[in-house]
């Protein structure tokens, strides 16, 4: 990838000189002026065997990173080439354009936060945005003005993503990213408030509906109990019911617990969902119980402190690599979910099920343990209708304070 223009050079190069620690090269856009250099992250490392394979490669993997760095190449390129032909272009002005985010198009909006996200290894996020950039794509080209996006424009989005038989809740994720973009290009003055087409008395997005997928305690016991005789299954059923015990673990939190997260007989972890967008660092604890560490032992890694829990991750991964193992590994906890559940009649088991049917049991939990405190508590000031007050408090108190499920 390689572009020119009135003395200005643009070009993708792989970094030889400054090797991180993984022993990977980064991957950077260079612009040469006057003799001068300025290097821009793609937010991509490579060893030096993909870096020439790259150009011609049929690997899933190396193909996305290829158009990651396409995408990067393309926000420098449009930039410099916008400069150049106002006869304005100097580093600085290029710089302050690559900060701001500067822009007449959606598009090129979008392919700046990829590049961002991709900068910050938040590899699950940039694909998101490139799957929402697609769509748009699809239904309005590839320069799509800021100035047409309009309330009517993005009604018509919505029946565009309807045709292609999109539920809801995807709707909801394309038209949630896309009023991301704008809300940073009205915080950047690139539109004006009367522009925004979203909020209330405009365009107010859909939510869908949540689905109930909680298992109930017996279920649960049954899939702990089941035997087919298959290696494979035994080990899936495990890791299904390790996310259940960890508090319903996500899958990328998963897969990264090492052994010195192991304290004192807790798990503690921060939620990759979370880690950036709290202001104060929550860690997350969880006692390691007798169910958990059998499992631990049956499908653990040799119990070193540097070392995954859990055979999934070596630590040589690139963040799209750790991504793309993470989908592989849920894809087939899922598959192998479904049969168990079909076998014992129960619907809808997968990654997900076993978090919300934590996070359902706790909130029972919960509930039960407030009303017997709330119970004790009235009975014991002696009121005359203590238990049936109890009653009638503890249910307005789950209930204003939404603890139920």
């Amino acid at each position: 990838m390689q572009y020119s223009k009135d003395g200005i050079t643009v070009a993708v190069v792989l970094d030889k000189y400054k090797p991180k620690r993984n022993g990977l090269y980064p991957v950077r856009i260079r612009v040469t002026y006057r003799r001068q250099r300025q290097y821009y992250p793609t937010g991509k490392d490579l060893t030096l065997e993909q870096w020439e394979r790259m150009p011609s490669t049929r690997n899933r993997d190396l193909k996305a990173i290829r158009e990651s760095i396409a995408n990067s190449f393309d926000i420098v390129r449009q930039n410099v080439d916008e400069l150049a032909s106002i006869a304005g272009f100097s580093f600085e002005a290029l710089n302050t354009r690559l900060k701001s985010g500067a822009t007449d198009t959606i598009n090129t909006a979008f392919r700046a936060k990829i590049a961002d996200l991709n900068e910050q290894n938040r590899v699950g996020n940039a694909i998101v945005y490139n799957n929402v950039l697609k769509g748009l794509e699809r239904f309005a080209g590839d320069k799509i003005r800021f100035d047409v996006v309009t309330v009517e424009w993005v009604k018509k989005y919505e029946r565009f993503l309807l045709s292609e038989d999109k539920t809801t809740s995807t709707i909801g994720i394309h038209l949630r990213t896309l009023r991301t973009i704008l809300n940073e290009a009205r915080r950047s003055g690139i539109i004006k408030e009367s522009q925004y087409p979203f909020g209330r008395g405009r365009y107010e997005i859909q939510a869908g509906e949540g689905r109930k997928l909680a298992l109930t305690l017996d279920q649960i016991g049954k899939i702990a109990r089941y035997e087919d005789g298959s290696d494979a299954t035994a080990k899936y059923r495990d890791y299904w019911m390790f996310l259940y015990l960890c508090n319903g673990i996500n899958m990328a939190d998963f897969v990264k617990l090492k052994y010195g997260d192991i304290v004192n007989g807790e798990l503690c972890f921060v939620r990759q969902k979370t880690e950036r967008t709290t202001r104060t660092r929550k860690e997350i604890h969880v006692i390691v119980s007798e169910p958990m560490q059998k499992i631990i032992d049956r499908r653990g890694n040799v119990p070193e402190p540097d070392n995954y829990i859990f055979p999934v991750l070596t630590g040589n991964e690139t963040a799209l690599e750790q991504k793309r193992k993470t989908q592989y590994l849920t894809r087939a906890i899922n598959k192998r979910m479904t049969m168990i559940g079909k076998a014992l009649g129960i619907d809808h088991i997968s990654t997900y099920t076993a978090r919300h049917s934590f996070a359902t049991f706790v909130k029972l939990f919960y509930n039960a343990l407030l009303f017997k405190y709330l119970n004790n508590t009235i009975m014991n000031m002696g009121n005359d209708n203590g238990k049936e007050k109890a009653s009638d408090y503890a249910a307005n108190y789950i209930l204003s304070n939404n603890l139920c499920c």
